[in-house]
């Protein structure tokens, strides 16, 4: 029996699979089960920034393992406390505390509840298109994959996302929170324009109102700073963190600015600041800034642009890209294109049924970069 056959009979499933089986990964490539590669540029949906089987991250989990993997939350420990530091060290002026939990979607769980208590309201202002996970409290802020899973949370309302007159005119005296995420991801890869999240940071401030930004997929470097929220120039009251902060170990966090008042016995995380996955998370920013992947995320990604849009495919209605985390708009479904690249040797994720999405390891190799685009205009091309 196949490694895909096993997981058929055994898992309980709820992707919609590929047919491959990755079993091994290095830099920004990946190998299947019959040593074929591919350049990932999927990287575990945006984990892998400091790409993948990282020796310096690699060799941080290992030291950690050998000395202590585990330690409840009612207990200091160092590892966590480095990690805590260095958080707030590169955060947004103004937030001063982390809550670290173990993935994105807990990290949005988190920031409800703190934004409630902090408040005393119930109400949450959020964008269509958005995505903040998938539990119960998360898939409330979230735009889709909502019906069924009725009656969630109440007091969310959706407004268009970029549009501040419809934002201003749903905040009122029961909101607790504006939800958003600076670039959409799930959404289409779609940013925010440049004056729209300075115009609801001061709506915010003006009536009273926590700003949450969701950077749990634009975190760590992706768009080519170290938080979407810095090319805004923003001060969020919660910041939500996730996916590529282990490294690859599941890891989250919330940051939390002089607004959100202490929570002491509402909330908690049995592996929440582990201090195996606290190990990663210092290992990869550290990776981060010593390599400067910011810049490299820059650089890569305005070289990716200026590329594909030399040859644009007359298919293709719009390239969306900051940094490297870019959209490309199809006038089509993209599925059979994303099938198509896997033949090539190259994985890309969807963003919405017509957006090819990639996120590469901001390790990735310029002539690597080069492949993909070649690729792309190879599989698109009239």
């Amino acid at each position: 029996m196949s490694y895909a056959d096993t997981e058929k009979a055994f898992g309980f499933e709820v992707y919609p699979k590929r047919d491959l089986t990755l079993v091994r990964g290095e830099g920004a490539r990946v190998w299947d089960d019959a040593g074929n590669a591919y350049i990932d540029c999927t990287a575990g949906v945006g984990v892998a920034n400091v790409g993948h089987g990282n020796p310096e991250v690699a060799r941080a989990i290992a030291e950690q393992a050998a000395t202590l993997s585990t330690c409840a939350g009612i207990f200091y420990n160092d590892v966590r406390a480095r990690l805590l530091e260095k958080l707030v060290g590169i955060a947004p002026e103004g937030l001063a505390r982390a809550f670290l939990c173990n993935s994105g979607t807990e990290s949005m769980e988190a920031a409800i509840k703190f934004a409630r208590h902090a408040s005393g309201r119930s109400g949450f202002v959020c964008a269509m298109r958005g995505f903040h996970g998938r539990t119960m409290g998360a898939l409330s802020a979230t735009f889709k994959y909502r019906d069924q899973f009725e009656p969630l949370l109440s007091g969310f309302t959706f407004v268009p996302f970029n549009n501040i007159d419809k934002l201003r005119a749903a905040v009122d005296e029961s909101t607790a929170a504006v939800i958003l995420e600076p670039v959409q991801g799930e959404g289409g890869v779609r940013p925010a324009a440049p004056d729209y999240m300075q115009a609801v940071q001061s709506h915010c401030r003006d009536t009273g109102v926590l700003l949450i930004v969701d950077e749990i997929q634009t975190g760590l470097c992706r768009t080519g700073s170290m938080f979407a929220c810095d090319r805004y120039g923003i001060s969020p009251d919660i910041l939500c963190l996730a996916k590529a902060l282990g490294g690859g170990v599941p890891m989250g966090a919330v940051l939390t600015g002089g607004r959100i008042t202490p929570a002491v016995g509402m909330h908690g995380s049995t592996f929440g600041g582990n201090p195996l996955a606290c190990a990663a998370a210092l290992a990869t920013i550290e990776y981060l800034e010593a390599h400067d992947l910011c810049g490299r995320a820059r650089d890569l990604g305005d070289r990716f642009a200026e590329r594909f849009r030399s040859a644009q495919p007359s298919r293709v209605r719009e390239l969306r890209q900051v940094g490297l985390m870019i959209g490309i708009e199809l006038k089509e479904k993209a599925t059979p294109y994303l099938v198509a690249l896997m033949e090539e040797g190259v994985l890309a994720l969807s963003a919405g049924p017509t957006v090819i999405r990639l996120l590469p390891p901001l390790t990735i190799g310029a002539e690597e970069l080069d492949t993909v685009v070649e690729k792309l205009l190879k599989v698109l091309g009239d």
